[in-house]
């Protein structure tokens, strides 16, 4: 991790496309803005947390849809004793 010292309107670059700009320094925290390309996606870390978190349960249960459905589709395929 780089640790760098801002003051007010310092910026730093990332990747020669991202700029984050310290706006205002308070008692209740540090106020940045961040200008990136439209295509790139910029979260706070609990949104993308959770984010995340939604893409791997619908993962898990996109699996468990298919996977059942497999199971079935070969249930169905074999004859059943009577």
């Amino acid at each position: 991790m780089l640790v760098i010292t801002r003051r007010i309107n310092q910026s730093i670059i990332i990747d020669g496309c991202i700029e984050v700009v310290v706006t205002g320094i308070t008692k209740e925290g540090v106020r940045i803005g961040i200008s990136a390309p439209q295509e790139m996606e910029i979260h706070r870390s609990e949104v993308f947390d959770t984010i995340a978190e939604a893409n791997r349960q619908a993962t898990v249960k996109s699996t468990m849809d298919a996977a059942t459905a497999l199971l079935l589709a070969k249930l169905s395929k074999t004859k059943r004793p009577k």
